[in-house]
């Protein structure tokens, strides 16, 4: 009789190609993005996500600094098989992996931003798209410049709770400030920018165009959508999710929760039909898993970047 043969496990070291599926029991093994490859060897690779494990600009709870742990963790249910709703194993012909968490000293907040810019640029310079997990909201911003250093100013479609649009003169270290001064800065086309799912106000808007919690739920998914397209049209566009955009009863574990969001699966439907977009990198971000009950956000924050995922490998697949 011959001995069974268990499916291998910890794909994320041992895997011999950075394509197809994993098939290991999703509560062991090494647990990275989707069982990705550990790897910062980027050759042959289409894609990359990267944590950023950075919280220190919060203005309310800190502990987004966990949030690149707490998505790959909730990541490790979607294994091998077909992803809904895509209906295909987005690795099959997309090839991507694990970069690993960016690297700072934790006592230097002042270098952190210009640490983030330099090592996004690292990867974007050897033509891989790049998909980040925050980390709070600040991230974005040297992000959206290590973007823009390769691809001119873009076009922002954010989903968030609030419009990060507060006075800066540009030396703060600060979630609440980036989408202004990144506007300020010529980093992104305001007038081909919208925000989803807001409900706070700012002092000004920035000239993004803005679409309230409330207006979501009036103009339905295909509404939205529509809406987005009009907006960005044909540009270059970052794509940036703000956990907090939903509703605190699909994400508690965040910071600054704001009742009133998005549902998990109105998030999704948007997401999912945004695929005509011309998306040249993507974060989401606010994810704090100490806050959380059973792995929710996180598991929204997951599903959000296996989504993303998605529509690169359909883009891909042609």
């Amino acid at each position: 009789m011959s001995p069974i043969r268990p499916r291998p496990t910890d794909n994320a070291v041992f895997g011999k190609s950075l394509t197809g599926g994993s098939h290991e029991p999703t509560y062991g093994g090494v647990l990275s993005f989707m069982r990705r490859r550990y790897t910062r060897d980027l050759t042959g690779a289409d894609a990359a996500v990267w944590g950023i494990p950075f919280d220190a600009s919060v203005s309310n709870r800190p502990g987004a600094r966990f949030g690149p742990q707490g998505v790959r963790r909730a990541s490790a249910i979607f294994d091998g098989d077909p992803q809904y709703p895509f209906e295909a194993d987005p690795f099959e012909g997309l090839a991507v992996v694990d970069y690993g968490d960016c690297s700072f000293d934790y006592g230097r907040n002042a270098d952190i931003p210009g640490c983030i810019e330099a090592q996004a640029r690292e990867i974007l310079d050897q033509d891989v798209h790049l998909f980040s997990i925050g980390g709070d909201h600040f991230v974005t911003y040297p992000l959206l410049k290590a973007h823009v250093a390769k691809h001119g100013p873009l076009a922002l479609v954010q989903f968030d709770a609030h419009q990060d649009t507060w006075p800066d003169m540009g030396d703060r270290i600060d979630h609440g400030t980036f989408t202004g001064r990144a506007v300020r800065e010529g980093l992104i086309d305001p007038e081909k920018s919208i925000q989803i799912g807001i409900r706070t106000h700012a002092p000004e808007t920035c000239g993004l165009e803005i679409l309230y919690g409330e207006e979501v739920e009036l103009l339905g998914v295909n509404g939205v959508v529509e809406m987005i397209k009009d907006r960005v049209g044909s540009s270059k566009a970052y794509m940036t999710f703000d956990i907090d955009c939903l509703d605190p009863a699909y994400a508690p574990g965040t910071g600054t929760p704001v009742a009133g969001g998005l549902s998990s699966r109105e998030a999704l439907m948007i997401l999912r039909r945004l695929g005509s977009l011309d998306f040249v990198g993507g974060d989401v971000v606010e994810v704090s898993p100490a806050y959380d009950h059973a792995d929710i956000t996180s598991i929204a924050g997951a599903t959000i970047a296996q989504y993303y995922l998605g529509l690169l490998a359909e883009k891909k697949r042609g």
